[in-house]
């Protein structure tokens, strides 16, 4: 087999094609495994109506403030799951969040420090403004030929994202110091991939449920589940 590689290699260099050989590694990369989490909540969702005049034609006749999203099986939707403590760097592409139906999409954006690049596709007036004590608040005025806008966070916090032409629009940029987070989507489920083995502690955010913890040990190449149920 290997005289075949071999002579096979040779005449790919003789032709100019550049070969690549695949040397498959261990499972988990970096020796790390991965972590599936869910979140549940057994309560009941938290969801207010607001009627709104403003801006109609993009933002509709009633906003939805969603305090608490509760899916299938009481899986706790939008919410910050991280380990605790982690250190680790990431090449991750930049975070977007968008303004598309006077709401962020995506509620929660999680991301490592860098930039985020604010889209506005309503094509109306938006003015975004940012609550944060590590980095620097934002104020800043969006108007409809400003597609894009683009922010540096630094420094790891949860950050409040808001809009002051429209004061039902609430959103959360969570900065993270390394990159072994997810948020949940609407089933309560996340998932965080390369984890380091050995024991961790699984910490989990909401923007009204407050934090929660759980110890997990994690083995390389295997995938940990671990269940954490937010209460009131």
């Amino acid at each position: 087999m290997r005289r075949v590689l071999g002579a096979f290699l040779a005449l790919a260099v003789v032709a100019g094609v550049a070969v690549f050989v695949h040397q498959p590694g261990p499972a988990g990369a970096q020796g790390g495994g991965t972590i599936e989490a869910t979140v549940t909540y057994a309560g009941a969702p938290m969801v207010e109506k607001l009627k709104i005049n403003k801006d109609t034609e993009k933002c509709g006749t009633e906003a939805l403030i969603e305090k608490v999203v509760v899916g299938a099986g009481k899986g706790l939707a939008n919410a910050v799951v991280s380990i605790a403590g982690a250190k680790g760097t990431s090449t991750a592409k930049k975070a977007s969040v968008d303004q598309k139906g006077c709401k962020f999409n995506p509620h929660i954006v999680a991301m490592m420090p860098g930039e985020l690049e604010i889209k506005n596709s309503d094509d109306i007036l938006h003015n975004v403004h940012t609550y944060s004590t590590a980095n620097p608040s934002i104020n800043k005025a969006q108007p409809k030929f400003k597609k894009t806008m683009t922010e540096k966070f630094e420094k790891p916090e949860i950050i409040k994202l808001t809009c002051d032409v429209h004061s039902w629009m609430l959103g959360w940029i969570a900065v993270m110091p390394h990159p072994f987070f997810g948020v949940t989507d609407g089933n309560g489920a996340a998932k965080i991939e390369n984890v380091p083995a050995g024991k961790q502690t699984v910490e989990v955010w909401h923007e009204t449920l407050g934090k929660a913890t759980k110890e997990v040990e994690v083995k390389a190449g295997q995938t940990t589940k671990v269940a954490i149920e937010m209460k009131k």
